[in-house]
């Protein structure tokens, strides 16, 4: 296959603009201005990647030297030209954030989404290609289910991703709205969140609260979590019980068939 041709430059930064299709939404301030202090002692160590656009440049990779150099009072900055399609922009801008791991919650689950909606991925492809599992990808993108008051306090850091995951059982958007006060009011941890979660939910059909569970029982429910990507409730009578798996679309009870290899079930 033949290399794409590249070229380093020092590029004005005031001819660049950044990544249309960047997955970062947030730039922390005191990190950005911890390299910025550095590019003034050392320079930009790593040149950003661009692409040629019109009589400018758009930033594929590296928006963060880049803000950072601005910062500094740098006029140019290095940077690596590549010749690169709207789709190849994309997706190395998106995968090259992924690697890092670093994005928010949020920024990650927009990730995947745009990667299934725009390059036409099927979520297990995009586990396949990012090393991931397809669980993993689905627990991300149900968060973009939470209403957008709850997905913003996720990417703040008020709320965790575990606690957006026990939210999207009450299925109403409203009630996973004033919950979310709640636990942000009360400090409730992830556990405490999914036990008043469950406890309304009984309510709601008209059943009896489930009593305390134990410590095994609730270990077994967040490993089948985790590895189903939704909402598991494990209940037990005695000696017997049953396994309830949530799922919230046609694909989605796909999703779950091919996990326990019973596609071919007809």
């Amino acid at each position: 296959m033949e290399q794409a041709f590249e070229e380093i430059e020092q590029i004005e930064l005031q001819h660049i603009r950044v990544n249309p299709y960047q997955p970062r939404k947030v730039f922390d301030d005191e990190a950005l201005e911890e390299l910025s202090a550095s590019i003034i002692e050392h320079g930009v160590l790593q040149p950003i990647v661009v692409r040629k656009k019109m009589n400018s440049y758009e930033i594929v990779v590296g928006e963060r030297r880049f803000r950072a150099s601005k910062l500094a009072g740098k006029t140019h900055i290095p940077a690596i030209v590549r010749h690169l399609t709207d789709q190849q922009m994309m997706e190395l801008a998106i995968l090259e954030n992924l690697q890092r791991e670093d994005l928010t919650p949020i920024e990650e689950a927009e990730a995947y989404e745009s990667l299934i909606q725009k390059l036409h991925f099927t979520q297990e492809e995009l586990a396949v290609r990012l090393g991931k599992s397809r669980s993993h990808i689905a627990n991300y993108i149900r968060l973009l289910s939470l209403p957008s008051d709850v997905r913003e306090q996720i990417t703040s850091g008020k709320l965790s991703m575990g606690h957006g995951r026990a939210l999207l059982s009450l299925k109403v958007q409203r009630q996973m709205s004033l919950m979310a006060q709640r636990v942000m009011k009360e400090s409730l941890s992830v556990r405490q969140l999914e036990k008043i979660v469950q406890e309304r939910t009984a309510v709601s059909r008209g059943t009896k609260a489930p009593k305390q569970k134990d410590v095994f029982v609730q270990e077994r429910e967040a490993q089948l979590r985790e590895l189903f990507g939704t909402n598991v409730q494990i209940q037990q009578t005695n000696n017997k019980g049953k396994i309830e798996i949530e799922f919230y679309s046609d694909d989605d009870l796909q999703r779950i068939f091919d996990l326990l290899q019973l596609s071919d079930i007809e």
